[in-house]
């Protein structure tokens, strides 16, 4: 019998799972990758040790822009878990080591993962090949085929999955392909934005404090409300702030202010305390010191670089307590794209069976990773995300009958 022909456009983390599970199915595999060498972004993950997934899993940790995110989501992690994801990567050759849930590979090195997924897939004999880049995917009616077109050359399939990721962490002016190919089909895309990305600001110390790093909790304000409210440790850069939690808060942040206009943020440095404590503490400090000023009061609780900017000119203790707990800054936006860590949008989801990763429009064309329109959140969430949907459109597409 003539064996399914599988071509994945994208040799990332979703491209390359997906071809070695199609290719488990008996389908013949071709991946193509338009750079020199697969998986490049998988290689700058956990800054090079590739925080792979994560022991916690719960659906608050993902989202996509419409309301049947939960649905579709659940039923992917339903069919490949992160147990199952563990599973596959002790069979070809990554240990686990977890911190606190977080799981890298025991060699604490990207190009680990990267190295056993590109021998697995060469192994099932996928054809890698590197250097080619898509241009257009057609339809050929006469034979009921794919066609998809290269530079150099026509790869005629009955399957295709793109899994082309996006431009977040780019730097050349590329990282919108599958964006474009999706399109082209006839697929709604969901505004792509950044997520998990630095916040820029408008005030004018921004410059004094560049640099800090404190313990804090970040809150995302728009009209009055509390839209997300995240802590932990802030890093304060000349351009505004940046650091884990503020990287949670980001995909929220960029999609309403792309939506609904202006908003701020409220840094609180003492989470732990309320106001009144703060004051309590300020006033037992004074009573202690009484020679000392409020910003000598300061010293020993932040960063020097950061008291000069909670301590303004005429001041009160009771103004300085409100000001630690609640420093509001207007947010200009937030970084762009390409330093973003992931992007949020893509193909919606309404457009995908979420049980095989097919489209709903186009029978024998599939999504995995990042093309589609789910992000996650810091913590191995978007590898999660790539390894699951990959596996599922890989072993749909790789069937004789699906």
């Amino acid at each position: 019998m003539k064996q399914i022909r599988v071509c994945v456009i994208g040799g990332g983390a979703s491209g390359l799972i997906a071809s070695i599970f199609a290719a488990k199915e008996g389908a013949a595999v071709t991946l193509l990758e338009k750079n020199e060498k697969p998986a490049k972004k998988l290689l700058m993950t956990g800054n090079g040790r590739c925080n792979f997934t994560n022991e916690y899993q719960k659906l608050e940790c993902y989202h996509s822009y419409h309301e049947k995110e939960s649905q579709f989501i659940r039923e992917v992690f339903e069919q490949f878990s992160m147990e199952e994801t563990v599973k596959f990567f002790k069979r070809i050759g990554i240990y686990p080591k977890s911190r606190n849930g977080y799981l890298y590979p025991a060699s604490n090195q990207a190009s680990s993962v990267a190295e056993v997924l590109e021998a697995e897939a060469r192994f099932r004999k996928v054809k890698i090949k590197l250097n080619e880049q898509v241009l257009a995917i057609e339809k050929n009616e006469q034979s009921d085929t794919w066609l998809v077109k290269t530079k150099g050359w026509q790869y005629e399939a009955e399957r295709i999955i793109i899994t082309c990721g996006s431009p977040a962490s780019l730097l050349e002016e590329d990282g919108w392909d599958g964006y474009t190919f999706a399109k082209s089909l006839g697929h709604q895309i969901v505004p792509v934005l950044p997520a998990l990305v630095p916040l820029t600001c408008k005030v004018r110390f921004l410059k004094q404090w560049a640099g800090v790093r404190v313990e804090g909790q970040v809150s995302f304000i728009q009209k009055e409300e509390c839209l997300a409210r995240e802590r932990g440790e802030l890093q304060l850069t000349e351009y505004g702030i940046s650091g884990i939690p503020v990287f949670q808060i980001s995909a929220c942040v960029a999609r309403n202010l792309s939506e609904n206009g202006q908003g701020s943020v409220v840094l609180d440095f003492m989470p732990d305390f309320t106001i009144e404590e703060v004051e309590a503490l300020l006033r037992e400090r004074q009573e202690n010191c009484s020679y000392k000023n409020l910003k000598e009061l300061l010293i020993g609780l932040f960063p020097a670089k950061l008291i000069p900017i909670l301590v303004t000119k005429k001041i009160t203790e009771k103004e300085l307590a409100f000001r630690i707990k609640n420093l509001e800054l207007p947010l200009k936006g937030t970084k762009s794209i390409r330093q973003a860590q992931v992007c949020q949008g893509g193909v919606s989801v309404f457009e995908i069976n979420e049980k095989t990763m097919e489209s709903k429009r186009c029978p024998g064309i599939y999504f995995a990773g990042e093309v589609i329109d789910v992000d996650g959140i810091c913590g191995g969430y978007n590898l999660q995300w790539a390894w699951s949907s990959g596996a599922i459109a890989g072993m749909y597409a790789g069937k004789e009958n699906t």
